[in-house]
């Protein structure tokens, strides 16, 4: 017994001997040590912060509203002339012409099912608030009626036809449209690696990235919202007279020129992200900042093929709606009994499925002519 109690002695005297020691090496709780402790935590965090804004310096060397010389941000994109680019997507697309013009059929089938057709009442109201708001003779020639007609369409383009939709329609519109643009990225994607793809495998497994996109088409509205205001506000001041001809008035549309090109110079790489967020696993923003990366050194040229785009979209609406809606209009004058017939809000259906399938395949194909160019920055 007298031998277990001395080892016990020894073992509390040796657990507090070593309490004393340790408590001897701790370092005192002094503001200088604090201070030194905080300091290291910030450099410890800031370390992956610094590696970041090196790598991004490193892949866009260049800042915005500095002057940059053209020695130092030549990067090189080779790419067809306008028309002979606009050819090859053609043929492209007619390549798989029928894959395209089922997928067209399929949206407008489910379009007209829900309900989104345009109202045939809304453009015959357009139509006769135009007739009945012209001056006498302005639109007595064969010129004169075509004049008519572009004005009605483009009143119906931006004013639209389907003013009748309710939201959740005007969001499935949106979520259609968009499904669409992907189906044609993903069919374009396997089309053009060689593969053998049906519209089955098209429908089925291009709306993965469906929320992704969603959001980077809510980023593209924000982009546009800075042009859509200057628009507003100057036709407001134009047609109140606040703004005068003269010196004022050249100024205000100059500013307003300079606002629209610099919205759309800002959404050229949004764009390329909603082609890049398509690959498999990608995020949202990660797909904006490699489009960006993509388009660094290039986007005003890119820009202009964008220009390109929307222009020979604007002249197909010309040259189809406009004897459209001359050939609705003489027909109903002699056949009262078509005229409920909505063949003007139909055929824009149409021209609005083409305009989605032509715009996702011209960006995807330019997408791939500047992945193909993998030049760095300068």
């Amino acid at each position: 017994m007298s031998n277990k109690k001395q080892s016990k002695s020894r073992k509390q005297v040796s657990d507090t001997s070593k309490k004393k020691t340790k408590s001897k090496s701790e370092p005192k709780l002094t503001t200088r040590n604090v201070l030194r402790d905080i300091k290291n935590w910030f450099v410890e965090r800031s370390q992956p912060m610094r590696t970041r804004r090196a790598s991004f310096m490193l892949r866009r060397p260049h800042r915005s509203f500095q002057l940059t010389r053209r020695r130092d941000y030549a990067r090189s994109l080779k790419i067809p002339g306008y028309f002979a680019f606009t050819l090859e997507v053609s043929r492209t697309l007619w390549q798989h012409k029928w894959t395209f013009l089922w997928l067209g059929i399929i949206f407008l089938t489910l379009t007209i099912a829900f309900g989104l057709l345009g109202s045939q009442d809304t453009y015959k109201q357009f139509g006769q608030l135009l007739q009945d708001s012209e001056p006498e003779g302005l639109f007595s020639s064969i010129t004169g009626e075509f004049e008519k007609a572009g004005i009605l369409l483009l009143t119906i383009t931006t004013t639209g036809i389907g003013t009748e939709l309710s939201d959740t329609q005007r969001i499935i519109a949106v979520l259609f449209s968009l499904y669409t643009w992907l189906t044609v990225v993903w069919l374009l994607r396997n089309m053009l690696a060689g593969k053998k793809v049906k519209l089955r495998d098209g429908l089925y497994s291009a709306g993965a990235p469906i929320l992704s996109t969603f959001l980077l088409f809510v980023v593209l509205l924000i982009q546009l919202v800075p042009a859509a205001i200057a628009v507003i506000v100057a036709t407001a001041a134009w047609g109140s007279g606040f703004i005068q001809e003269g010196v004022a008035s050249m100024a205000a549309g100059l500013g307003l020129t300079l606002i629209v090109v610099a919205s759309l110079y800002w959404v050229v790489s949004t764009f390329f992200a909603l082609v890049v967020v398509t690959l498999p696993g990608m995020y949202p923003f990660r797909a904006f900042a490699i489009a960006g990366d993509l388009v660094v050194g290039r986007r005003l040229r890119l820009l202009y093929r964008l220009i390109w785009l929307f222009i020979t979209v604007i002249s197909w609406w010309v040259v189809i709606m406009i004897p459209v809606i001359l050939l609705d209009g003489l027909l109903k004058s002699k056949f009262d009994q078509i005229e409920w017939v909505p063949v003007v809000p139909f055929f824009m259906l149409v021209m609005s499925t083409f305009t989605i399938v032509w715009t996702a395949a011209y960006i995807y194909l330019l997408y791939r002519k500047v992945v193909d160019d993998d030049a760095s920055p300068a």
